[in-house]
């Protein structure tokens, strides 16, 4: 598995955090930036992940910043994109096993370190179950085709 990683000034520490887990678990992945906790604008390092896991460089990503939100919404412009935004392990892994959600966004300001490894943990561990959620994936990959045109 490979995971693509970003954030903004906001989530910069929590995604240092979140890194080390991925070393322990033994799981690749590419660090997007930021790489320090001076300002910039969140939308520069959270497309680029989106774009990662669209391409299929990456399996998953995971997007942070300081609510989580804002980088929810960029990731999910882009297509392709499943991004759930967690505060909780549980949100984490049912956007896995319902949604097929392939990035995982999480807010600096809302979550501590121990929650967002757990949502980390329980994302990385969820796997798509298909069945009656399905059709409803597929739907969700209709609806983005017909916003293309």
């Amino acid at each position: 598995m490979r995971v693509a990683i970003g954030s903004d000034h906001a989530g910069f520490a929590l995604k240092g955090e979140l890194c080390t887990l991925l070393d322990e678990l033994r799981i690749e992945y590419r660090d997007f930036g930021t790489f320090g906790p001076e300002p910039v604008d969140y939308p520069d390092l959270i497309a680029p992940v989106a774009r990662a896991v669209r391409d299929g460089d990456f399996d998953l990503g995971v997007v942070l910043g300081g609510s989580g939100t804002g980088e929810a919404i960029v990731a999910n412009k882009v297509r392709g994109v499943r991004c759930v935004e967690a505060a909780d392990p549980v949100t984490a892994r049912l956007g896995r096993e319902h949604n097929d959600a392939n990035v995982l966004s999480m807010g600096a300001r809302i979550v501590g370190s121990e929650v967002a490894r757990a949502c980390l943990r329980a994302f990385l561990d969820g796997e798509f179950q298909g069945g009656r959620h399905a059709p409803r994936v597929e739907k969700i990959h209709r609806v983005e085709a017909e916003e293309a045109r």
